[in-house]
């Protein structure tokens, strides 16, 4: 792959920051977008701008082929069963509570379990901690080791039939971890939970595959795969969807109305109340197109070599101490503390060089306590990055060594 061509689809890459090139490693928290993707949208607003299901004329009737063409090429990526099982939210933390406040309140009672894990993003954390709050059911979590990875030893005493559901991060945000989803699926199946995996840092990263995975829900958010920001995506299990209540209620999602009650559509526009986003939807769709032009597999074995390279060369950086697993399988990020700077001094002083990081607790403070830091700083990587990034990487990490000495 030639990843110096693919990187100039992305023109904001161009530009310089404090009089350096810009060196873009905050992609965990958003990627950045193609041409393609830019293009996408301006020709929507430029040609086919309406409203979706509503209307009989032409832009309408356009907008709304690109919209429904959008969820069937959602659900072939990841390997859904049918474009019904796939539902437009605003990104993984609106997919994720609105699991919890349907599937969730319907479902679970005092006695109950929510099962979690000590590594969870506040998103996959908080709509729990509420649900229990509601229903009276009690939230558990699967500890992490010293080494990033989730300690299994104990999961037969805690993953029992008393767990309704299981929710658990694909890849860790703050520390690069790759959780073994099928396998952890599988043994919740078998003990009759359902699960809900929060794809936000896989998906767009590797293959997906819903069915394979063997997930009841995924959720995970556009702007994290070269799509806009304001949309995501809910893959839920048909047989679990089409027992689930609305969770908010108004225009599209209803068959009928009178003023006594009323009844709603089959999913997934029940789950889809009011005017989407429209334009997101089709951002999405062509980032897809433009994910698997490249190629997951290409792009996946590229984001590893990247975490296997910062690895290797940051750990050579005096004082450095790098959060996640040190070799094998990791995401497409590492996490780290220098003991010289506290991690938003740190983000800052990379920022005068052209490094743009994250720093911070990066919405998983319990994981932070766990590990006995204030934040971490945080180098997020993606297929438009290059070798001789990272080697600049380690240049201004050593340049802040002398700095705050």
């Amino acid at each position: 792959m030639d990843w110096h061509r693919i990187r100039s689809d992305f023109p904001i890459l161009a530009q310089q920051v404090s009089g350096h090139p810009l060196v873009y490693l905050d992609s965990a928290a958003t990627s950045q977008k193609p041409r393609a993707v830019i293009q996408a949208l301006s020709h929507y607003y430029e040609r086919d701008n309406s409203n979706v299901h509503r209307a009989l004329h032409e832009l309408s009737a356009r907008a709304t082929e690109a919209f429904e063409v959008a969820r069937k090429k959602t659900a072939r990526f990841i390997g859904a069963a049918s474009e019904n099982e796939i539902i437009f939210t605003r990104g993984t933390t609106e997919g994720i509570n609105l699991v919890a406040n349907t599937w969730g309140t319907q479902n679970l009672r005092a006695g109950d379990v929510i099962l979690v894990t000590g590594m969870e993003h506040h998103s996959n954390l908080v709509p729990w901690q509420l649900l229990a709050q509601r229903t009276g059911a009690t939230l558990k979590h699967i500890p992490v080791l010293d080494d990033g990875t989730l300690d299994l030893a104990d999961l037969d005493t805690l993953l029992t039939e008393r767990v309704k559901i299981f929710a658990f991060v694909h890849i860790s945000n703050s520390l690069g971890t790759i959780n073994p989803a099928r396998e952890l699926c599988a043994k919740a199946k078998a003990v009759g939970a359902v699960t809900l995996l929060d794809g936000a840092q896989s998906v767009g990263h590797m293959p997906i595959d819903v069915r394979e995975l063997g997930c009841d829900f995924l959720a995970f958010s556009g702007h994290k795969m070269c799509a806009p920001t304001g949309i995501g995506v809910l893959y839920g299990r048909m047989e679990l969807l089409e027992n689930m209540p609305p969770w908010q209620g108004g225009g599209e999602m209803i068959l009928s109305v009178t003023l006594e009650g009323s009844t709603y559509k089959p999913p997934p526009h029940r789950f889809e109340a009011g005017t989407p986003d429209i334009a997101g939807v089709i951002g999405l769709s062509a980032a897809i197109d433009y994910l698997e032009a490249v190629g997951l597999e290409h792009i996946h074995r590229h984001d590893h070599n990247l975490a296997t390279y910062a690895v290797q060369c940051m750990s050579e950086v005096p004082g450095i101490r790098i959060l996640g697993p040190q070799s094998g399988q990791r995401g497409s990020l590492v996490a780290f503390h220098l003991d010289s700077a506290h991690p938003h001094d740190l983000v800052e002083f990379a920022n005068t060089h052209g490094v743009a990081m994250r720093g911070g607790h990066h919405c998983t403070q319990p994981l932070m306590k766990r590990f006995k830091v204030p934040g971490t700083t945080r180098a997020s990587f993606y297929f438009y990055n290059t070798i001789e990034e990272i080697n600049r990487l380690v240049e201004v990490l050593r340049a802040a060594n002398q700095f705050f000495s």
